[in-house]
């Protein structure tokens, strides 16, 4: 698999840039600004690493507890009530975990056609 070539990564970038770009025209309550830039930072990072370094799974399932978290911030971070932040944490949250999730098999699959024989 060539690399900066996956879509799933860039919508998972995509996503995580959206997330911590959005507290700047949605209202923020509580800890959704911290939560928001956090986890929207580290989507964007995992995303990068895994369009740099295609074939690693590990990477690809801690991109998936990272949109996890971000779909479940809005109850962690007590900012249900501010609707902006909340709805886009949940749909941007979503998407990286779908997108994400269909990333995983040839991620897989990659790692273990490379693998070295001894």
């Amino acid at each position: 698999m060539k690399k900066w070539y996956r879509w799933q990564d860039y919508v998972a970038v995509a996503a995580g840039l959206f997330t911590a770009v959005a507290v700047l025209f949605t209202r923020q309550q509580n800890m959704s600004t911290t939560l928001m830039l956090a986890f929207g930072g580290l989507l964007v990072v995992s995303g990068i690493i895994n369009l740099a370094m295609p074939g690693t799974p590990a990477m690809e399932y801690v991109q998936a507890v990272l949109a996890a978290g971000l779909v479940l911030s809005p109850w962690l971070g007590t900012y249900t009530g501010a609707t902006g932040a909340a709805w886009t944490s949940w749909i941007a949250g979503a998407v990286a975990l779908v997108v994400t999730a269909v990333a995983i098999k040839p991620s897989t699959d990659l790692r273990h056609t490379y693998r070295v024989s001894h």
